[in-house]
């Protein structure tokens, strides 16, 4: 296949190099105003590169207009480029205006090298026609074969035809700073995705993956950085730009590059249509599209957001259980824009973490093509929490480029990034909820080293009698509930300022508590929002609770609980801090996980109010 491909493109050049200069240049713009129309996954990879980079100064109709130029402009320059290979030094000098040529003759009358920074705008092949002809001195380019062997042979030849030294990446870059220590020149790319070898620094404000070549050759060599273009000027005319050097006032490799970048920018910006924009510059690496755990790290401020919607869970506990992956995330890059789509019931929830963005509300009432409307085209990661096939669903509908998520329930097919966990090789503890979403976030490039820190309760005690929150709900189902009349008997036996909470299904058992309790309680179950809830929590001094979604949010809140555990189990989903206390009684058939217990509710039956009372009791003596 390679050498067919070969044999094609042998076809190509042979016609190419019978026709006129100009006439090329104008089959090779039609070719490529066609491919604008025909080519519709890099029509879209242009338009949202032009949208990164000039979004928010150009209209969606002047971006698609640039666009139109930007295919037209490339055809030109990529088939003349096959033409140019085969003339004269003659004719291809007078092709050519020079500009700043100045810059590199004072750079070689120091008996400097000079670094040409040079980047994929215009006719960038010309650059290795052009070079040889211009100057007398060594000159060289470092490049990378190509994927077809034959094909790069040629390129190499039409290259190095002139006289310009080919350094391979792949073989080091002794020969090449060896160069560099006299009057010389190499050039060398920056402005193709690095990987991970690259620095992240700002690209038009958004960051990127760049290669830092170019700084570490002039630091270590003491040659000249002069940023170098080939800018089209007309049907078979080109431009040659030398800037200005840029200033090395620093010993740092990553500031320099950070520098080359905003050299590029000004060039780009010149004429944008010159530049390669079917390159996907702004890359987002594969799995680790954090960054905190790159070991290049960031270099320079990113004024545009990489923005990450995350899809929360359905219920509030698992919603609080995932919030330390939610901050981990969001502080894995400098510039990452978190913004949480949620059911709008446990919104407040997410309004207090403060490493939350934005948030998207999803009504009852919302069909998974609704939401997926309001997320479509704004994002350019989504984090799916829920295992469900709607939530991946709503993802995918939405185009969102990089969909990370847990396999199951038949959604592979709608994520592009899979985690799955490696089995333990043997038996372990069960391991808690929380570690569920860190994991997630871990995959994909967050630190989680410092996530699980308890809230600090910071608060003062209360002066007489403290105030106790009471949670006797749970939504889940009776299996989860303490007995009535156990709760009772609690706020009997301690002195407090009760307060109860719940939701309006709660009223059967909050009315039978207060019945058999005898003593003032703030009933506020069903009436309260769960914004109010939280402020309400905050006020009290501890809470008693089943296993519920509020004891997740007091904990989270720092405040000190007392939770009781029944069908499920505290390894996976109880509160996390050593401030609170756990009772539960492991009976055969424990953890069962049901809404019902089918037999005798055993499990529950055999914590006592005295232990209860303990618990809490020994709680407010420690505070």
């Amino acid at each position: 296949m390679d050498r067919a491909v070969f044999v094609l493109y042998r076809l190509i050049e042979a016609a190419l190099r019978l026709l006129p200069l100009k006439l090329v240049w104008w089959i090779g713009r039609a070719l490529g105003a066609f491919g604008y129309f025909v080519g519709v996954s890099y029509r879209r990879m242009v338009l949202r590169n032009l949208g990164i980079a000039f979004g928010g100064e150009k209209s969606p109709r002047e971006l698609r207009r640039l666009a139109r130029e930007h295919f037209g402009t490339l055809g030109a320059n990529m088939l003349t480029s096959v033409k140019i290979a085969a003339l004269s030094r003659e004719r291809i000098r007078a092709l050519v205006e020079i500009e700043g040529i100045e810059h590199v003759a004072q750079a070689h009358a120091a008996g400097k090298g000079v670094v040409g920074v040079i980047s994929h705008l215009g006719n960038w092949e010309l650059f290795a026609q052009l070079y040889p002809i211009l100057f007398s001195c060594p000159l060289g380019t470092i490049y990378q074969r190509l994927g077809n062997p034959h094909i790069d042979a040629a390129m190499r030849e039409n290259r190095a035809r002139l006289g310009l030294e080919l350094f391979e990446r792949k073989e080091g870059f002794q020969g090449a700073m060896k160069m560099l220590r006299g009057p010389s020149a190499v050039g060398v790319l920056i402005d193709q995705h690095a990987g991970d070898a690259g620095v992240w620094c700002p690209l038009f404000g958004r960051l990127a993956s760049t290669s830092s070549l170019a700084a570490m050759l002039a630091l270590r060599t003491g040659a000249v950085l002069i940023p170098t273009a080939v800018q089209s000027a007309g049907p078979g005319r080109w431009k040659l730009v030398l800037d200005a050097p840029v200033a090395v006032e620093t010993r740092d490799v990553d500031v320099l590059t950070a520098r080359l970048n905003l050299a590029l920018e000004t060039q780009i910006r010149r004429q944008p249509a010159d530049w390669f924009w079917v390159h996907n510059r702004w890359k987002t690496p594969t799995p680790k599209f954090l960054l905190a755990t790159y070991k290049r790290g960031v270099t320079g401020t990113p004024t545009k957001p990489f923005r990450i919607v995350i899809r929360s869970s359905n219920w509030l506990g698992d919603a609080v259980m995932s919030n330390p992956a939610v901050r981990a995330i969001k502080h894995g890059r400098p510039d990452a824009h978190v913004t949480i789509v949620t059911p709008a019931k446990i919104a407040d929830f997410w309004r207090t973490v403060v490493e939350v963005d934005d948030i998207i509300p999803i009504e009852p009432r919302d069909t998974v093509f609704a939401v997926a409307k309001k997320l479509r085209d704004r994002f350019d990661a989504a984090v799916v929490f829920p295992n469900s096939l709607r939530s991946a669903l709503e993802a995918w509908l939405a185009r969102i480029p990089r969909r990370v998520g847990y396999p199951g329930h038949r959604r592979r097919w709608l994520l592009n990034q899979i985690f799955r966990e490696k089995k333990a090789k043997q038996a372990k503890r069960p391991r808690h909820q929380v570690h569920h979403y860190l994991a997630l976030a871990e995959f994909i490039g967050a630190d989680i080293s410092g996530a699980l820190v308890a809230p600090i309760d910071t608060r003062k005690s209360t002066i007489g009698n403290p105030r106790i929150g009471l949670v006797p709900g749970a939504e889940y189902g009776p299996a989860k509930r303490w007995l009535p009349e156990r709760f009772a008997e609690v706020m009997r036996a301690i002195p407090a300022e009760w307060v109860m909470f719940g939701v309006a299904k709660d009223r059967e058992i909050a009315d039978a508590i207060l019945a058999q309790a005898g003593v003032a309680c703030a009933d506020l179950v069903g009436k309260t929002t769960l914004a109010e809830l939280i402020e309400r929590l905050r006020e009290c001094d501890l809470v008693l609770t089943n296993d519920t979604g509020t004891m997740h949010l007091a904990a989270s809140l720092g405040v000190p609980v007392v939770a009781i555990f029944g069908s499920t189990e505290p390894e996976l989903t109880g509160p996390l801090g050593d401030q609170h206390t756990i009772l539960r009684k492991h009976v055969e058939c424990s953890p069962c996980f049901l809404r019902d217990c089918p037999i005798d509710f055993r499990c529950m039956k055999l914590i006592e109010s005295a232990e209860v009372i303990a618990a809490i009791n020994a709680k407010l003596t420690a505070r």
